[in-house]
C-alpha cells in the first residue's frame, strides 16, 4: 500500500508539472544548456530488493521449503554536479545516501505440518557514487526534454551486517559484504522553470557483485547468489 501511495504522487506531481509547462510555453533559461556545469539536489524514493538464486535441491535442510526476498521502500538524498559533454550528452556524478531495508524469507515445515516463513530482515544505508552519462532530446513545447541516462555506482553499506555478532538469544544473523557495484539505467524528464530546472527520473539499479558472506548455517549455505536490485523514483532540482 505504502509503495502503491508513493507511486500515484509522484505521477500527480508529474502530471502538474507538466500541465504548468504546456500552459505557459514561453521559452525559460535560454542560455541554460550551453552552461558547462551545473550542480543541485535530488531527493528520491527507492525499493531494495534482491536477485536472489536458492540451491535446486533444498532437501538437504530437511524442514526448509522456499526461500524468497521481499522489497521495501525507503528513500535517497543526492547532490547533483553535471557536465555538458555535448549538445545532447552529459556527464553525472551524483554522490548521495540511500535508506531502506528487505526481507529475505525462508519457509520451514514443521514437525507439526504447518509451515511459517522466517524472515531476515536487512537493514541498509548507503553511500552511494554512481558516474552515469546523460542522453537528451531537443526541447519539446519549448520547456520539455527526454533523457535516458546509464551508467555504474559503488555503493558502501555503512551499516553492513558483515561483522556484527550474532544476538544473545541466539538468532542467525544473515551477514552481507558492505560493497557492492552496480549497472544502472533509467529514464526521466527535464522541465525548465522559469528559476531552475526541475527533473523527474525513474531508474534501475543491478548489482554484478554476490553480497553473501558465506557462512555455516543453513540460511547462507542455502542461498547461492544474492545480488542487489533496486528501484529508484527521484525529484532532481539543479
Amino acid at each position: 500500500m505504502r509503495q502503491k501511495r508513493t507511486l500515484i504522487t509522484a505521477v500527480v506531481l508529474l502530471g502538474a508539472v507538466f500541465r504548468l509547462n504546456a500552459q505557459f510555453g514561453v521559452p525559460n533559461l535560454l542560455k541554460y544548456d550551453k552552461k558547462p556545469f551545473h550542480f543541485g539536489f535530488t531527493l528520491g524514493f527507492n525499493q531494495f530488493n534482491y536477485n536472489i538464486a536458492s540451491k535446486a535441491d533444498l532437501a538437504e535442510y530437511d524442514s526448509l521449503m522456499t526461500v524468497t526476498t521481499r522489497p521495501m521502500s525507503g528513500f535517497s538524498l543526492g547532490i547533483v554536479t553535471n557536465l555538458r559533454m555535448g549538445k545532447y550528452f552529459d556527464l553525472r556524478f551524483i554522490p548521495g545516501l540511500s535508506f531502506g531495508d528487505r526481507y529475505v524469507n525462508y519457509t520451514i515445515r514443521y514437525a507439526s505440518g504447518a509451515e511459517i516463513v522466517t524472515p531476515k530482515n536487512v537493514e541498509s544505508v548507503y553511500l552511494e557514487l554512481p558516474l552515469l552519462v546523460k542522453f537528451k532530446s531537443s526541447r519539446m513545447l519549448n520547456n520539455l526534454r527526454a533523457y535516458v541516462v546509464a551508467g555504474g555506482q559503488y555503493s558502501f553499506d555503512m551499516i553492513s551486517a558483515k561483522k556484527k555478532k550474532a544476538p544473545d538469544n541466539g538468532e542467525v544473523v544473515l551477514k552481507l559484504n558492505p560493497h557492492d557495484f552496480q549497472a544502472q539505467v533509467g529514464v526521466g524528464l527535464d522541465f525548465y522553470c522559469t528559476y531552475f530546472k526541475f527533473s523527474t527520473e525513474l531508474k534501475m539499479s543491478f548489482g554484478v557483485m554476490n553480497m553473501l558472506v558465506p557462512e555455516n548455517n543453513m540460511y547462507a549455505t542455502s542461498v547461492t547468489s544474492l545480488k542487489a536490485k533496486n528501484l529508484q523514483i527521484s525529484f532532481i532540482f539543479e
